[in-house]
């Protein structure tokens, strides 16, 4: 049933179709021509379609103007403004050229212009004055001999690495000794040539930096006593800093003795182990007091029995102090440098095990600027962690050297 109800809607919808006449069919019964309702005057001539009649134009353009206002509104300006100002506008319309005249031949224009009249000078210009001036100049010569500049000469010269002096004995320094290795001197002269144009905390800070120079020589021997027992682990800027404080409260062994243990720790605070440093140095101030006469031990035996003082402290102390070299100080950079530099027989890992074999091959008379000429090099170039190697003249001789590996 459901079938043949669908069946009958499908026939009846193609018949209404059928039967519904298109627009066409219902034109062609009136047999009429739709004519449009407005009509416009052929004699009117339209430019634009700004200029439909009846306003029609508004519903192709904008409120806001139309070209017809434009004009008006230019030329009510034109009059509002100030004279110069209306000059100027006037100018800028105005032709090029007012004499020119235009014709018409044809399709093309041709302009005439009228001809300018030559420009006549009061002040006539003397050629033969120019041309006398002209010839009174000097005449340069010619460079006949010219050297010529090689090109390739100077990029050899940029490319070449720094120079580095030939190390050659001086002050009857024996340089063949038996070393382990044999470029040690050339080293040597290396670390000085970057010293001494790269300066380091040890220079204006260092222990021998330490004592007050106003004191007299007791004290000062003092002061840079107490200055290497706190430069242990400590860096230069720091243990200066201490002893600036120190010296601020009149460092001597009577005052320190009398000082109590708390307030010095304070002021020896932030240099490393700053509790014991202050109980060795209150010790040795009353050793001092007792044995000599708040003066320092002058001998290395003595000193190395003080509190808190060890053998590199003992051997700087000598030389600075008492000017005398006893041995070779060696700290945390004498040591690392020694073994990086391969001066050494075997690799050794206290400072006392690099000083004993130092001693025995380098010369005695290098003893007293090996401690100051490395410490400087280890605080600047060969520091413990990053070294700078590229920047090093060690760096095709040093075994340690990272830039060796590289190439």
């Amino acid at each position: 049933m459901l079938k043949l109800y669908k069946v009958y809607i499908r026939t009846m919808s193609s018949q209404n179709k059928q039967s519904m006449p298109s627009l066409s069919s219902k034109l062609a019964k009136f047999q009429k021509v739709v004519k449009p309702k407005l009509i416009v005057n052929q004699e009117i001539k339209l430019q634009d379609i700004e200029d439909l009649p009846g306003g029609s134009a508004a519903l192709y353009f904008s409120p806001r103007q139309t070209r017809k206002q434009r004009q008006s509104n230019t030329a009510v300006l034109k009059t509002d403004l100030p004279a110069k100002k209306a000059r100027q506008i006037g100018k800028e319309e105005a032709p090029i050229n007012s004499k020119a005249t235009k014709t018409k031949i044809g399709s093309a224009t041709i302009v005439e212009c009228a001809v300018v009249p030559k420009y006549e000078c009061d002040n006539k210009i003397d050629v033969n004055s120019i041309k006398a001036e002209k010839e009174s100049f000097e005449i340069v010569p010619k460079l006949e001999h010219v050297d010529k500049i090689e090109v390739s000469s100077i990029k050899t010269e940029l490319e070449s690495p720094k120079k580095v002096p030939k190390c050659e004995p001086a002050n009857g320094i024996k340089t063949e000794v038996d070393s382990p290795n044999a470029n040690w001197c050339q080293q040597l002269e290396n670390v000085r040539l970057m010293r001494s144009e790269r300066p380091a905390p040890v220079d204006t800070q260092g222990c021998h930096q330490c004592a007050d120079k106003n004191a007299d020589e007791k004290t000062q021997r003092f002061h840079k006593l107490v200055a290497l027992m706190l430069s242990s682990q400590t860096k230069d800027e720091t243990t200066y800093e201490a002893m600036n404080r120190l010296k601020a409260r009149s460092l001597t062994p009577a005052n320190i003795q009398q000082m109590p243990v708390a307030e010095l720790e304070k002021l020896l605070h932030p240099v490393s182990f700053y509790k014991n440093k202050a109980k060795y140095v209150k010790q040795t101030a009353q050793i001092l007091i007792d044995k000599y006469n708040e003066d320092i031990p002058d001998n290395i035996k003595e000193l190395l029995k003080l509190p808190g003082v060890g053998p590199k402290m003992a051997h700087i102390c000598m030389a600075t102090a008492w000017n005398q070299i006893t041995g070779i100080g060696v700290d945390t950079h004498v040591h690392r440098i020694c073994n990086r530099l391969a001066w050494l027989k075997k690799p050794t890992k206290e400072p006392e095990q690099t000083r004993v074999q130092l001693e025995s091959w380098l010369p005695q008379e290098l003893w007293a600027e090996v401690n100051h000429l490395f410490v400087g090099f280890g605080q600047t170039i060969c520091t413990p962690l990053r070294p700078n190697c590229e920047g090093c003249l060690n760096r095709d001789i040093c075994a340690a050297s990272t830039a060796a590996k590289k190439k």
